[in-house]
């Protein structure tokens, strides 16, 4: 059975410091093999540096906000190369 944050610091004032803390960048890489460009259906490439999945097939970087990859067309932005 798994703590829940109050559980493991004994504080529920850190657990609302823990709940408000900045969300690490990053995407799940079982969810990045599952994730298709919508336009192209190719495998899309994760951009650390911008937080964005890229699609080298559409020349389009999608953006990953809050933790969600925001896959619209209308949402990306065109990339170069």
């Amino acid at each position: 059975m798994s703590m829940t944050d109050t559980e493991k610091t004994g504080n529920p004032e850190e657990t609302i410091a823990m709940s408000n803390a900045p969300q690490e960048r990053g995407i799940d890489p079982k969810l990045l093999e599952l994730l298709v460009c919508p336009v192209t259906k190719a495998a899309l490439d994760y951009d650390a540096a911008n937080n964005e999945l890229v699609s080298r097939a559409a020349k389009l970087a999608y953006p990953i906000r809050d933790g969600i990859p925001i896959m619209l067309p209308e949402e990306a932005r065109p990339i170069e190369g």
